[in-house]
């Protein structure tokens, strides 16, 4: 059975993605200040492991029990991030830092750590943003963050995809979570912004997900699919 490894697996869009890949692989996920009870609960099997993924040596200790649990590793996706906001003049470094290590630095650490016990046949999953080429009013060092994954994505992909390593991303629009739901007429607002008329749900990123890990994208490499609903086309 193939293994699959979700950052920040315990809430919204993460746990999906577990739930998800759950179905026909054996899951390990991270989790940082959400406790895992609930994923814990319906999926027993599951391997949730407390991890900072900002602090050094984390993305060696995650795989390094992801490994020792399953002794191997397929599927990497990197759904942990973080939204700060960083209006114009009022911007902080820390907050920066923080946004960049998590979206840039951390998904760079795991590869680093993994990437001796990939096969070919695996698969990196990144969960970017539409804001990536949409720049959010009052969160542009978030969009820029995103933006800079995206490109580190296709960089990825054309360094190890002679080694028969994929590695593509999902750009989610606007996403209701059951954790985090928007104002209804937030909502409303965003909704009047898409092509479909409705909103992605995060079953709808998982399954997207799924298509980009599983064999049956064998040959897409490099690319960023947007799952919004046709938001702002």
């Amino acid at each position: 059975m193939r293994t699959a490894l979700i950052t920040g697996g315990a809430r919204g869009l993460g746990r999906a993605i577990t739930t998800e890949l759950a179905r026909d692989h054996a899951v390990a996920f991270t989790w940082n200040t959400t406790p895992p009870d609930a994923v814990a609960a319906d999926l027993p099997d599951a391997l949730a492991i407390q991890a900072d993924l900002t602090a050094p040596g984390a993305a060696e200790d995650v795989i390094a029990r992801t490994l020792a649990r399953f002794g191997r590793i397929d599927v990497i996706v990197n759904n942990a991030g973080c939204v700060i906001p960083t209006p114009a003049g009022t911007i902080a470094r820390d907050d920066i830092a923080a946004m960049t290590t998590m979206h840039l630095t951390a998904p760079a650490e795991l590869l680093a750590a993994a990437l001796p016990h990939l096969s070919p046949g695996a698969a990196i999953v990144n969960i970017s943003s539409v804001n990536a080429r949409l720049p959010p009013m009052g969160a542009g060092m978030y969009g820029a963050t995103k933006a800079a994954l995206d490109l580190w994505t296709r960089a990825m992909a054309k360094e190890l995809g002679p080694r028969g390593i994929r590695v593509n991303a999902v750009a989610p629009g606007a996403i209701n979570t059951p954790e985090a739901p928007r104002d209804p007429d937030l909502t409303a607002r965003f909704i009047e912004m898409t092509a479909l008329g409705s909103l992605a749900t995060p079953q709808d990123i998982a399954q997207a997900v799924r298509f980009l890990a599983s064999p049956a994208a064998a040959a897409i490499t490099g690319e960023i699919l947007t799952v919004s609903g046709g938001y702002r086309l």
